[in-house]
C-alpha cells in the first residue's frame, strides 16, 4: 500500500507533509524545478513506506492510504503513480 495525494491538494500544495516524510517521497518541493507550475504535489508509490505522517500533517486533508481514497478520487491513485512513470522526479 502506498499513500495517494487528491483532489484537496490542487491549487493549495502545502508542503507541510514534505517536511515529515522520512522518505523524500513528496514532490514536487518549494525550490525544485517544476513546483510553481505543478497543480499539486503527489507522493512516489514505489518509495512511500506507509508511515502515515504525511497524512496526519497535511492541513488540507488531501492524502489517504490508496485502499482508502474516497471512490471520487480514486483516478488519483494513477495520478501519483504516473507523475513518476514519466520520470518527472527521481
Amino acid at each position: 500500500m502506498a499513500y495517494v495525494i487528491t483532489q484537496p491538494c490542487i491549487g493549495a500544495k502545502d508542503t507541510a507533509c514534505v517536511a515529515v516524510c522520512p522518505m523524500d517521497c513528496i514532490h514536487p518541493t518549494k525550490g525544485e524545478a517544476g513546483f510553481e507550475s505543478a497543480e499539486m504535489l503527489y507522493i512516489d508509490p514505489g518509495i512511500c513506506i506507509d508511515c502515515d505522517l504525511c497524512a496526519q500533517e497535511c492541513p488540507v486533508r488531501a492524502i489517504f492510504p490508496d485502499a482508502d481514497v474516497p471512490p471520487e478520487w480514486r483516478h488519483f491513485i494513477e495520478k501519483n503513480a504516473a507523475h513518476y512513470a514519466k520520470g518527472e522526479k527521481i
